[in-house]
């Protein structure tokens, strides 16, 4: 199920929050950049930047998840790994929201998110 009209809302303001915290400076986002999507239930942080053999196309690879499962009212974090998949960021599996999520991806404690 998807998120709500309201939910989308505080996602958006969370996240646009976060960005302006973590992007780099305006001089190097051109090569370098982060974003964020929702899809469905889910708001998936990505790196925005070009192709390293092909600099004139731009790629986003994403590196940090948080699904919201409505029934328990929790959101769940992954993490992308080398070999491409989805896994759960085992130090701490679940958040009570986004705001805890984008603090824990910011604090990358163990180095998952930001590498």
């Amino acid at each position: 199920m998807a998120i709500d009209i309201l939910q989308t809302v505080d996602i958006i303001e969370v996240m646009e929050n976060f960005l302006e915290r973590k992007r780099p400076s305006k001089e190097i986002r051109s090569q370098l950049d982060i974003g964020y999507k929702i899809d469905d239930q889910s708001i998936i942080l990505f790196e925005i930047r070009p192709k390293w053999d092909k600099p004139d196309v731009i790629c986003e690879y994403p590196f940090a998840k948080a699904t919201f499962i409505k029934r328990t009212n929790i959101w769940k974090v992954y993490w992308k790994r080398a070999d491409l998949k989805w896994h759960s960021y085992s130090a701490q599996e679940t958040v009570k929201n986004l705001k805890d999520f984008t603090r824990l991806v910011e604090e990358d404690k163990y180095h998952c998110f930001f590498g």
